[in-house]
């Protein structure tokens, strides 16, 4: 299982929200490259990036912070946050990272989504970020009204290779992922499951490994220090 150590960027800071909330923002790096030569240093291959500002808004607003995090540390980067166009995948993508993740755009433009894949193969992922059984949209601030699990069996026809799914109830709370969630997705799909949102120790890596899930993204306890990343990656090997 790959471990994916997040940043979360709000006007290029690295940052962390509670389940979403704006008002419930703290600022764990001012420079957001210190935290990916950290994990770098403690072993990690991947760093997953959002843009919250551009989660929100649909635009890119931090692309130049993300463009220099891949670029100096080294690390395979993915990027999601308000992409929701052709020209914002390209660029991203033209611009050296490894992966975009689509949002809001999977769900209400489905011919977009059937492009981006045609075009970019496993280089696309698909973020399905659960509230109440229901797909968020527009960066977690509202729900949609399609079941995640529907959603799910559809982008798999679709072609999808990688699904990251988050529950926000569990985000950034330190409550623990929600291992049963990812083990149904695991059970009923094919595709590449990476689960985020509440993991808070080495007892859910280990959990969520035994799952043999694809990945697991990990924010808020790296920053605590309730998840040392290096004893982290080797748990999930």
């Amino acid at each position: 299982m790959i471990i994916y150590p997040a940043v979360d960027l709000y006007e290029g800071k690295a940052v962390r929200l509670v389940q979403g909330d704006y008002a419930k923002m703290t600022v764990y790096e001012n420079d957001p490259l210190d935290a990916a030569l950290h994990f770098r240093e403690a072993g990690a291959q991947w760093v997953h990036l959002v843009d919250l500002e551009g989660a929100r808004d649909g635009t890119t607003p931090n692309l130049e912070t993300v463009l220099r995090i891949r670029r100096e540390s080294g690390l395979k980067a993915e990027i999601g946050g308000g992409i929701r166009t052709m020209e914002t995948v390209e660029k991203y993508l033209s611009e050296g990272l490894d992966r975009v993740i689509l949002g809001t755009a999977a769900l209400e433009d489905e011919d977009f989504l059937r492009q981006a894949l045609a075009r970019y193969g496993n280089r696309i992922a698909v973020g399905v970020d659960i509230l109440d059984g229901q797909v968020a949209v527009r960066g977690w601030r509202e729900k949609s009204g399609t079941d995640a699990f529907s959603f799910c069996e559809k982008l798999q026809e679709t072609g999808l290779s990688t699904l990251i799914s988050t529950d926000i109830s569990r985000d950034g709370a330190m409550r623990g992922a929600n291992r049963a969630l990812y083990r149904e997705l695991q059970e009923k799909f094919s595709m590449n499951i990476v689960a985020s949102g509440g993991v808070s120790s080495l007892d859910d890596v280990r959990a969520l490994a035994s799952l043999d899930l694809y990945g697991a993204i990990i924010g808020k306890a790296l920053y605590t220090g309730d998840i040392d990343l290096k004893e982290a990656i080797e748990v999930a090997e």
